[in-house]
């Protein structure tokens, strides 16, 4: 009775608030941290909303585009679905024959990796990666083709690591460094390294190499670690 009688008074008096996802003001949205867009919560309204490196698109903050048809790529590259890819002439990553890498590399496992006298060396250099990118580019496949020699050589076993820089969520960023740990161990194993010598984590943003909100610190910051064990 006294709750009936209270939801009564409620919408004779004021009105109760509208109940979660609809909402009258941004004020019916704090504690999601959402704003209010035509009567329903949503992530966001306009890149304003969103954190650093992220913009607003379809009320969800989704990773800045890295070009667009106003902001074009650098010579030799062309825009594709947000991203600069290297256009005609510039391989992606993968091979059936040395014919089809690039001068300096070889086709191994079907993948273009460094010639011979790189693959003597056992430098263990964290692989860096391009913004909200997973994807390896042409110098990490080579420094873990030569690395992939020195662990079947010598029996290391390795704790591949993934980072990330600071822009976007933690979660986000979590699975981010994830997957870049994942595409690492996959090329290793791809390379002939036993699956059992590498075990993947993910750290996110929460161990960054270079303290700093510049594009240089991001830069350090996006990479996968390999870590003896």
């Amino acid at each position: 009775m006294k709750v009936l009688f209270a939801a009564t008074a409620c919408f004779a008096l004021t009105g109760c608030p509208p109940t979660y996802p609809k909402c009258d003001s941004d004020a019916n949205c704090t504690e999601k941290g959402e704003v209010c867009v035509q009567g329903q919560c949503q992530e966001c309204a306009v890149d304003a909303n969103c954190k650093p490196g992220f913009v607003c698109d379809a009320n969800k903050c989704v990773p800045k585009p890295e070009c667009t048809d106003k902001n074009p790529c650098k010579a030799g590259a062309k825009c594709k679905q947000g991203k600069c890819a290297v256009e005609a002439g510039a391989k992606d990553g993968t091979s059936s024959t040395n014919e089809d890498s690039p001068s300096g590399e070889e086709c191994k496992a079907g993948k273009c990796a460094a010639k011979g006298g790189a693959a003597g060396s056992c430098s263990v250099e964290p692989v860096r990666f391009d913004f909200n990118e997973s994807k390896l580019g042409s110098e990490g496949q080579a420094a873990l083709a030569a690395l992939a020699d020195c662990i079947k050589k010598n029996g290391w076993k390795l704790r591949v690591e993934g980072h990330a820089d600071e822009r976007g969520t933690e979660e986000y960023n979590l699975q981010l460094s994830n997957r870049r740990a994942a595409s690492v161990k996959r090329y290793l194993t791809d390379l002939g390294v036993p699956d059992a010598a590498l075990e993947t984590v993910g750290y996110g943003e929460n161990k960054p190499a270079v303290s700093g909100a510049t594009e240089a610190a991001w830069a350090a910051n996006r990479r996968v670690e390999l870590v003896k064990r």
